[in-house]
């Protein structure tokens, strides 16, 4: 640097030319130049990285395979010997070393310590492939009759995505296998899975002294697919929040009016496709589509095992002196039980199976509350109806009439769709609307303006005209007498 001063001294001070400094000072006229009429400015250094994992597609390919290697168990990785033999296999000109160098530098770059991926400053509330859980209970129309649904709703905050599943019950069975169907629809298995201290999962909830205790079916679950649990301190609803607001937001949005099904498959696949068009809108903050978003979180989840966890509880009962077995608390007859001491009940999610010592299925069917249901309550509807008959086909209950009575009801006259109303409430309290509808021609009444459109009808030529013969009969009985 005092160099460098001195030449600038030279040429700006004492005002010497180039060829004067470069005698003086000994240096070259290139160098003299530079330093005397050449602003030196600082210049940031920028490191271009160079070799073939980098100028070329190699680095990109290792990348790949690393993130997609990343989703599966440790066991079921490649080490670096197998990229390597993978690399030469496309035609890799570079040395071992060269690959175990990138791959170094990548999982430095990229992962932590805990080999986790390293989040940025705006990912650490809500980091990608953790998703929530938890129930919520809503209610749909199936023949005729409400139905409790207990819809199991898993939420991904990164992405603001949500996935909905419809089962029967919230017992242990429902919500190992209602896991699994959202992990299906999902493509992965999320790394972790917060969730409240609901009893299908957790024993024991956090206290000041202990830990949350989890079922041991849980913990198995969970094991087996590779993610990490997370229980919310008691009472503490707002640790899971996201998926909370989601319950809400299906409830509102996806069952308002309650919707009208066949079974819980034709649910399913309704609510698959209202998910399929919520995740179309725009993230409320980033500005991408949710659709969008969770294809990129799918990166960063973890891969399926290789085999499908089975869920069920198999339990040992024995059946009473009428041949019975209490199942979900329901006494269900099993035939030719009591030859056996000992019975093994095994119940899956939706059905149950009641097994000999010899392997003999002695009985099999769907658990009792599969066909649990409620009355709708149409006689309070049918008298709202009998006050208001023009907000009969407007109404929301309306759709859940049987296909006949809806059309009976659906006519142009207020006075007859009165009349017919009040027919139906006549007959709402000894039959329920499903039978009405099945014995309907039975039950239907004659009712007046039909009587007289049938009487003024055309006559048919071969008709006996009864007026001509009461003519010829006397008026009275004196009349009678008197001819006598």
């Amino acid at each position: 640097m005092p160099e460098i001063n001195h030449i600038k001294k030279l040429r700006n001070i004492k005002s010497l030319s180039i060829n004067e400094i470069s005698k003086r000072t000994g240096f070259c006229w290139e160098t003299v130049k530079k330093y005397a009429d050449e602003d030196q400015l600082p210049k940031e250094k920028i490191t271009v990285k160079k070799g073939m994992m980098y100028e070329e597609h190699w680095g990109e390919i290792v990348s790949d395979w690393l993130m997609e290697d990343y989703a599966l168990k440790k066991k079921l990785r490649r080490n670096n010997k197998n990229i390597f033999e993978q690399l030469q296999q496309l035609g890799f000109p570079g040395s071992y070393r060269t690959v175990c160098n990138y791959i170094a530098e990548w999982k430095d770059k990229t992962l932590d310590e805990a080999d986790g991926i390293k989040e940025e400053s705006e990912r650490l509330t809500h980091p990608p492939a953790e998703a929530q859980i938890d129930f919520g209970i809503t209610e749909v129309v199936q023949d005729g009759k409400v139905k409790d649904i207990h819809c199991l709703i898993m939420s991904f905050p990164y992405s603001n995505g949500g996935l909905v599943v419809p089962l029967p019950a919230e017992n242990q069975e429902c919500f190992l296998e209602g896991i699994k169907m959202l992990f299906a629809e999902a493509g992965y298995v999320p790394r972790k899975l917060r969730l409240d201290n609901l009893s299908a999962a957790v024993v024991t909830a956090r206290g000041r002294q202990q830990e949350t205790v989890f079922t041991g079916a849980f913990q198995r679950f969970a094991s087996h697919y590779g993610f990490e649990p997370q229980a919310c301190n008691p009472r503490k609803g707002n640790e899971k929040g996201h998926v909370e607001n989601k319950v809400g937001y299906v409830r509102y949005n996806f069952f308002t009016p309650t919707p009208v099904i066949k079974d819980l498959t034709h649910l399913r696949d309704l609510l698959r496709e209202h998910c399929k068009i919520d995740h179309e809108r725009n993230h409320y903050k980033k500005g991408i589509t949710i659709s969008g978003l969770m294809k990129e979180e799918k990166k960063y989840g973890l891969a399926f095992p290789e085999t499908e966890y089975p869920v069920f509880k198999e339990t040992m009962v024995t059946a009473n002196k009428y041949g019975e077995v209490m199942i979900d608390g329901k006494a269900i007859h099993v035939p030719n039980s009591y030859h056996y001491n000992k019975l093994y009940l095994i119940v899956y999610w939706d059905h149950y199976k009641v097994i000999s010592q010899h392997g003999e299925v002695l009985s099999k069917g769907p658990r009792p509350y599969m066909n649990q249901t409620r009355e709708i309550p149409w006689q309070s509807i049918l008298k709202n109806w009998m006050r208001k008959p023009r907000s009969v086909v407007y109404s929301r209950y309306f759709p859940y009439l049987p296909g006949r009575i809806a059309h009976y009801l659906d006519i142009e006259s207020m006075k007859l769709r009165k009349e017919r109303v009040h027919w139906l409430i006549s007959l709402i309290i000894k039959y329920d609307m499903q039978e009405i509808a099945e014995r309907f021609y039975e039950l239907l009444p004659m009712e007046t303006e039909e009587r007289e459109s049938f009487h003024d009808s055309i006559e048919h030529p071969y008709d006996v005209n009864w007026n001509i013969y009461d003519s010829l009969q006397p008026l009275n009985a004196s009349l009678i007498k008197e001819e006598v």
